[in-house]
């Protein structure tokens, strides 16, 4: 699988400098991790779960969440277990197999489900990357991780772990600190096999009675961002101590009133088809997660959370690097520059100092390799345009 690699190679030819690169779920850890990308959410008892894993991966999804807990009601679990199995039996049995598949993972309730699941998927479990573990903590996520080691061990089917932060002790300032030092705590203990971390913003939004409106981010909600901020300052940090941390749900999927007005105006691209590409813009357009994107990047997250087809798009377009980044990227990396320095980017608006942005660069060249990065003369609008549907 690739990201755009449902477009046309024509089209990512006229749009990318260097393509995202293809990667499977053997793929190493670290490359599975910035390729998430928009994790798309579906409830694990939809009739026709499997024809919708196929046909969101034919429009670009590369990661899937199928959810046995809060997107269900409490007495539809069994069923939803039960079509589970069924769904990945008749996908296990297409021609295709798991080549044209999206990473797919189980969001469980409770640490039993995770054995007993993979004994009941049978050959089929190959199809599965893994497991969501929600409300996590160090006391009540130490279970879930050997739980997984368990069904691993007796699967043979390497399995990784995506612990959802969303607990009202993460949130509340009293125990935070505490908190997160258990949640690394567990988490490091099983590096090899936690892939990402997630935030659940809508339950620490639950926990005050709070919701954002659409026009909102996260980052406007101060009492979550300053959960966000520290789970990054914790568990997120450059020095390979910390983890992948995945943006917030959005929650809308309405096409908004407003456009993402300053990317219109400035594109030529636009100009030449401009009546048709607005009109397909403003219905798919969603000004709150466009600005929501580019504050988790600003913030050091990657990938969302998504609840919506409509949002995997612009999640996808705003993670490819421009041309830019990969330009002072590239630079900063070269064995060259190993003794550190300041030097003038190619671009020649800004200087770029070798040691203190090294970090970043290592971590933009990463997503470069599955994101790909633009020409030099194509932005966001024009890799949004390309991806939607006519």
């Amino acid at each position: 699988m690739r990201h755009f690699g449902h477009l046309a190679p024509e089209v990512r030819q006229r749009l990318f400098h260097r393509e995202p690169g293809e990667f499977t779920a053997e793929s190493p850890a670290r490359l599975l991790s910035a390729a998430l990308g928009a994790t798309l959410y579906s409830p694990a008892t939809r009739p026709r779960l499997a024809d919708d894993i196929v046909k969101q991966a034919a429009r670009g999804v590369v990661s899937m969440v199928l959810c046995l807990e809060d997107s269900i009601d409490d007495a539809d679990v069994a069923h939803g277990e039960e079509n589970l199995v069924r769904q990945f039996a008749g996908l296990a049995a297409r021609p295709a197999g798991a080549a044209d598949l999206p990473l797919l993972f189980i969001r469980v309730r409770a640490a039993e489900q995770i054995p007993d699941l993979v004994r009941r998927l049978g050959a089929s479990v190959r199809l599965l990357s893994g497991f969501v573990l929600p409300k996590f903590t160090g006391e009540r996520g130490l279970p879930f991780l050997e739980a997984m080691q368990a069904a691993e061990t007796a699967s043979g089917r390497r399995l990784f772990a995506m612990p959802v932060l969303e607990s009202p002790e993460l949130l509340y300032r009293e125990s935070r600190v505490d908190t997160l030092e258990g949640i690394f705590r567990a988490v490091d203990k099983y590096r090899d096999r936690v892939l990402a971390l997630r935030l659940g913003v809508t339950d620490f939004c639950s926990s005050y009675g709070l919701r954002r409106a659409p026009d909102m981010t996260a980052y406007d909600v101060q009492v979550v961002a300053s959960v966000i901020a520290d789970v990054v300052n914790m568990l997120g940090r450059a020095d390979g101590t910390g983890f992948t941390v995945t943006g917030p749900v959005w929650e809308y999927f309405r096409a908004q009133e407003r456009m993402f007005k300053p990317q219109l105006r400035q594109s030529p691209f636009l100009e030449v088809q401009a009546v048709e590409l607005r009109a397909r813009l403003i219905e798919h357009a969603m000004d709150g997660l466009l600005r929501e994107i580019s504050l988790d990047q600003a913030n050091g997250l990657l990938g969302k959370t998504c609840i919506h087809p409509s949002h995997v798009l612009p999640v996808h377009a705003l993670s490819v690097v421009s041309h830019e980044e990969f330009s002072d990227a590239a630079d900063i990396l070269r064995p060259e520059r190993g003794g550190g320095g300041v030097l003038r980017s190619a671009y020649t608006n800004k200087m770029n100092e070798v040691k203190p942005h090294r970090a970043w660069a290592e971590r933009t060249l990463l997503r470069a390799e599955v994101f790909g990065v633009a020409r030099e003369d194509v932005g966001f609008v024009e890799l949004l345009a390309a991806g939607i549907p006519d």
